[in-house]
């Protein structure tokens, strides 16, 4: 029997992702009985589609055409841009791939030590000035709190916590991480927040997660303190971001996502000295690793067990 698998994505993917996820799913699918027609966007009638690999960025929110849908399978971990669609009655699974964590943590990790290590003053430095009077401090006197204690989140505390720091973390419900000093809840972000010295953002886009960071809660690390964002741009009060910048409270922020993407050109993140702008390039999905686990996802509809990495749509990861 046949499964017709429609890619519905960019175009620029699909020259990426065929040759990995045809293997895969040919690997998956050994023994069952099935085998995969995988199409890109086009590629099949709505009605005769079994599964959609989906990238969110396609924009494609009507699922009402594909009547014998069994799932959609997101290439990404955000899932934002089509939890709330209606007209999704089947499983979706967000993507937790072992290379999109991995690059995080390694992403999260470079920029934490940067700032621990002070690097920007010798970098950007170079006069001709011999300046020996200022050490960094070990690890263990930098306390970090990460916003977030999902794969992604958990995965950064640990690599953290492994180098010496001391790793505080905050989830909207109660975790237990090796490494990690969890918290949870309203009282618990404020507990999490206070006399950080770098807070790291990994929380999902939902409506509870807006603005997270804002005057009020940007006011209790430590002064001086850094902030990283590779998460999800609207977790942040851009205003009260820059004021903080401004006073003095946050010594830096290094964002790689924002509410509006590509980063408008006039936007005051890009002229501000203490802001560093990245592309939305802390990690990516990778083909490779993440094909299996599409496949994954597919052999287990086959064989009638659990989707894995569904997303719970009440809370909208």
């Amino acid at each position: 029997m046949t499964l017709n698998i429609l890619f519905l994505a960019p175009a620029g993917h699909w020259a990426d992702y065929e040759a990995p996820l045809t293997a895969a799913l040919t690997r998956a699918l050994d023994g069952t009985g099935e085998v995969a027609d995988l199409r890109p966007t086009g590629g099949f009638a709505p009605a005769e589609v079994d599964y959609i690999v989906y990238a969110p960025a396609d924009g494609h929110t009507d699922f009402t055409p594909y009547t014998r849908l069994k799932a959609v399978l997101s290439l990404w971990a955000g899932v934002e841009s089509i939890v709330t669609s209606d007209s999704l009655t089947v499983p979706l699974a967000r993507m937790v791939d072992p290379g999109l964590t991995a690059g995080m943590a390694e992403w999260v990790t470079g920029h934490v030590m940067r700032h621990h290590l002070g690097m920007d003053a010798h970098i950007h430095g170079q006069d001709g000035v011999w300046r020996n009077d200022t050490v960094p401090p070990l690890a263990a006197d930098r306390p970090v709190t990460i916003l977030g204690l999902g794969a992604l989140g958990s995965a950064c505390g640990q690599m953290l916590a492994h180098i010496g720091f001391p790793v505080t973390g905050w989830s909207r419900t109660e975790k237990h991480i090796d490494g990690i000093t969890g918290h949870h809840g309203p009282d618990g972000l404020k507990t999490a927040l206070t006399g950080a010295q770098i807070v790291v953002l990994l929380l999902p886009d939902t409506a509870e997660t807006k603005n997270t960071l804002n005057a009020e809660t940007l006011a209790l690390p430590a002064p001086g303190a850094v902030v990283i964002n590779p998460g999800r741009g609207p977790m942040i009060d851009d205003d009260a971001l820059l004021a903080a910048l401004d006073g003095g409270q946050i010594a830096h922020a290094t964002l790689d996502v924002f509410r509006t993407e590509p980063l408008p050109a006039d936007h005051p993140y890009w002229a501000h000295p203490k802001v560093t702008v990245t592309p939305h390039i802390a990690s990516a999905t990778r083909p490779s690793s993440a094909a299996t686990v599409i496949a994954e996802n597919v052999r287990r509809g086959v064989t009638g067990e659990p989707f894995i990495n569904v997303v719970d749509r009440s809370l909208g990861y």
